[in-house]
């Protein structure tokens, strides 16, 4: 029934799920605890995220708990093909391949929907706005579902706010141990990992302008400043602005840094970040990335029109030669870099992102009654994977003894 690019990469599949499985020990304790005391009984689980290696343990770990699992890619480009493969050979509905086209991507994303699921695991929130505007959904009797990322959860907050919401969706992005780790360490670390594999350039001495000072625009300024680059940030947030700023980046508009920097980073989920006029007025070489989870960050068809010539540098470096003469350099189509130039998050974060969408799928089973609308991941939830996270890295913390609590429950000094 799965529909995949290449069913002999079995065996490349099952070595990289077994290496993520061995570095995603809080998913794992997550996994085998829920195992104690809950079955999903067959569930119907639509599941629409990156298909990779750390994807493979989550999915096997809701069909060890007993769930029925259809799954699609989030994005055309991030599948690892060996990982489709593998899960396919392990009874997982798979309808994935790199290298889709839109037309493609979209109709996966209708063979996971077509099967009936209860529950939705979403990336994005191609598969939540997929059900709740193609007709051929609207009957579907779906009980809940998640959202990984914030792209997916300004979606999903727009969809509740015209009233148009069916289901309760759990908002995992907004998670702390989501955000604080997954966003911040996971995206800094692999957006450099996507440029360095397209490059191979020196960080050192570049000057780097990150667009956005959320939780990811924070991890990829500080790898950037770890690794030696001048870094500055633009921003529209003038407290985001303030924190850059006390946190030592240089603040400038877009149309001044376009003319100064060498590389520029995209992470703020809205269209057009660098627009025409900031690319008319970069210098020769200049490298545009993109690290959100949509490609409408740079204005990629601007370039496209403005360009004399375009060439294939290296895999996943692109040349756009403009009219003027200088020569752009587009990494990844400007699709999402650590996905499409790189394998997206390493495991170890991975690990706490997905031990919240598989607390958050259990909740949703259990409770989907007495949940509606958009919800933040509950703090219960929250607390309990970063107790599994410490537990699995074998760290012990202080525990508030019982004259503490009282004091901290009393206005008495």
């Amino acid at each position: 029934m799965s529909r995949i690019a290449d069913k002999t990469l079995v065996e490349e599949g099952k070595k990289s799920y077994q290496w993520a499985y061995k570095n995603m020990p809080t998913l794992i304790i997550a996994i085998n605890k829920t195992l104690e005391d809950f079955s999903f009984n067959n569930t119907k689980i639509a599941v629409c995220l990156h298909v990779t290696k750390e994807t493979s343990v989550l999915v096997m770990g809701l069909k060890k708990l007993g769930a029925d699992v259809y799954l699609a890619s989030a994005n055309p480009l991030s599948t690892q093909d060996e990982i489709a493969a593998y899960l396919d050979s392990e009874g997982i509905n798979v309808f994935a391949w790199r290298g889709q086209n839109d037309k493609e991507y979209q109709e996966c994303i209708y063979e996971i929907l077509r099967a009936g699921p209860e529950i939705v695991m979403d990336d994005g929130s191609d598969a939540h706005i997929t059900l709740h505007q193609e007709d051929q959904f609207k009957q579907l009797n779906v009980i809940g579902g998640t959202e990984e990322t914030t792209t997916g959860v300004v979606r999903l907050k727009a969809l509740e706010k015209s009233g148009k919401l069916r289901y309760p969706i759990i908002a995992v992005n907004n998670a702390q141990t989501k955000h604080l780790f997954d966003n911040r360490y996971g995206t800094g670390q692999s957006t450099f990992d996507g440029i360095l594999r397209s490059t191979a350039l020196l960080i050192a001495g570049k000057k780097v302008t990150v667009c956005g000072y959320g939780w990811v625009g924070k991890g990829i300024t500080a790898r950037a400043k770890g690794l030696g680059a001048i870094v500055s940030v633009s921003e529209i947030n003038p407290i985001r602005a303030l924190e850059a700023i006390m946190d030592g980046f240089s603040i400038k508009p877009i149309n001044e840094l376009a003319k100064e920097s060498d590389i520029f980073i995209t992470a703020t989920g809205q269209k057009h970040i660098i627009d025409k006029n900031s690319i008319q007025n970069m210098k020769d070489g200049a490298i545009l990335v993109n690290a959100g989870h949509f490609d409408i960050e740079i204005d990629v068809e601007f370039l496209k029109n403005t360009t004399k010539n375009i060439r294939e540098i290296r895999n996943n470096l692109e040349e756009y030669e403009l009219k003027n003469g200088n020569k752009i350099f587009l990494i990844a189509k400007g699709r999402i870099v650590n996905l499409v130039a790189a394998e997206g998050h390493p495991p170890e974060v991975m690990s706490l992102s997905f031990s919240n969408q598989l607390l958050g799928a259990v909740k949703v089973k259990l409770d989907h009654n007495k949940l509606d609308g958009l919800i933040d991941m509950p703090k219960e939830i929250d607390s309990k994977v970063a107790r599994y996270a410490l537990e699995g890295m074998k760290v012990n913390i202080d525990k508030q003894t019982q004259e503490q609590k009282d004091y901290g429950e009393s206005y008495v000094i």
